[in-house]
């Protein structure tokens, strides 16, 4: 080969080392180390540097840091508090994944929490209004959010590949019109009534037998004698998580939404529709937040009212970004966030203002995707040298054997 042959073999070898992702992909897929040792050592450095600012920052108010720590700790592990987090999380577990199925493919699916508190409130309807034989009536309300919620989701991906709005937008303007749309139909004169002796405007109580009762007589068995009472439907927020990741992982259709969200031309070529992945993955987005509201709806509400939790689809989506789209990651951080909010009371105690709490997650959030960003992107050097010094290494080589005798 001559010298110009040689050229182009280099340069075409150079061309084929992976161009960086851009971080704002990175961060929204949830790539970052792929050693073993740096993601067990990534977040573990993000935490320690958190704690240390969110120790400046309680001395910064004029309390003692060490004590304020000890008391959420103490009182986060309390039998009470230990149930509250564990339903806490469960709700936060689901709203994160739901958002990270849009992460994977660098959508930004905003409108989570109107999608579901939109589909509680339709599905409680419909559970109050029929009385079916369990375990069909729990089926039937569940099927019922999770259609509502990816139906919602649905409109905002058919405008992004029809009209090319953006997602961001559309997710957020369906939020308000969800909003306006539970305002109106939560009327004593429509889907809801008056409960006596107060102002609270509830749809119709689940009958016992669409109910789904707690998971305390099963711990129990294991010796877990918790005094509240456990979401039954935990266990689908873990079977969730187990599918999400196997889909994403091991299967055609994640590896399709992958490579659809870090390139859609390349996607284009390769015979995958980008338009048809956007489309499935709001939907599939929107179906998981169905599932949000139902542990609440179905085992301790059993109604929709004025007092339903709301914002959870918010605190999904830095629940999502703090355990990087992971599905171990995410149950990390939302047990992390639910031990959090559980104690911001017990600092009061000690003259500290609740909403520091608010701070500290703001805090561990950036924090853990600052230095996330950071490895991820030494990693990436790394790699880059040892492309580079294998390259140089294999043409000396090359030469070499050009020159020797044969």
């Amino acid at each position: 080969m001559g010298k110009g042959g040689a050229a182009k073999g280099e340069a075409a070898a150079v061309d084929d080392v992976p161009e960086p992702v851009p971080a704002w992909k990175a961060v929204l897929q949830g790539l970052g180390p792929r050693g073993l040792a740096l993601k067990i050592g990534a977040p573990v450095l993000a935490l320690l540097i958190s704690l240390l600012i969110t120790m400046a920052l309680l001395r910064s108010t004029g309390a003692d840091p060490v004590s304020s720590i000890q008391s959420m700790i103490d009182y986060g592990t309390t039998e009470n508090s230990i149930v509250d987090i564990v339903n806490r999380a469960t709700r936060y577990y689901l709203s994160a994944v739901a958002v990270a199925i849009g992460f994977r493919m660098a959508l930004l699916n905003i409108g989570v929490d109107g999608q579901y508190r939109l589909a509680a409130m339709l599905s409680a309807s419909l559970g109050g209004a029929l009385t079916l034989p369990a375990p069909f009536g729990q089926m039937l309300v569940i099927v019922a959010a999770m259609l509502v919620g990816g139906l919602w989701a649905a409109i905002a991906g058919v405008l992004k590949v029809t009209r090319g709005v953006s997602e961001v937008l559309s997710t957020i303007m369906l939020n308000a019109i969800a909003t306006g749309l539970i305002a109106y139909l939560l009327n004593d004169k429509r889907l809801a009534e008056v409960r006596p002796g107060s102002n609270n405007v509830a749809t119709p109580q689940i009958p016992s037998d669409g109910r789904v009762g707690p998971l305390n007589g099963f711990l129990s068995a294991f010796g877990l004698d918790l005094p509240g009472r456990v979401y039954g439907l935990l266990p689908v927020a873990i079977i969730v998580g187990i599918v999400f990741w196997v889909v994403i992982n091991h299967t055609r259709f994640g590896f399709d939404l992958k490579v659809s969200g870090l390139s859609p031309t390349a996607a284009q070529a390769s015979g995958v529709s980008a338009r048809r992945m956007i489309v499935i993955t709001m939907v599939a987005s929107g179906a998981v937040a169905g599932l949000i509201g139902m542990p609440e709806l179905l085992g301790a509400s059993y109604e929709y009212s004025l007092n339903f939790p709301a914002g959870l689809g918010f605190t999904g989506i830095t629940v999502a970004l703090l355990g990087r789209n992971h599905p171990v990651g995410i149950a990390l951080a939302a047990l992390l966030f639910a031990f959090l909010d559980q104690t911001s009371d017990v600092l009061q105690e000690v003259d500290v203002p609740k909403e520091i709490v608010g701070v500290m997650q703001g805090v561990v959030v950036l924090t853990v995707v600052i230095v996330y960003e950071l490895v991820r992107r030494w990693e990436i050097r790394l790699q880059q040298r040892t492309v580079a010094v294998e390259l140089a290494t294999g043409h000396d080589l090359a030469r070499e054997g050009a020159g020797s005798p044969s």
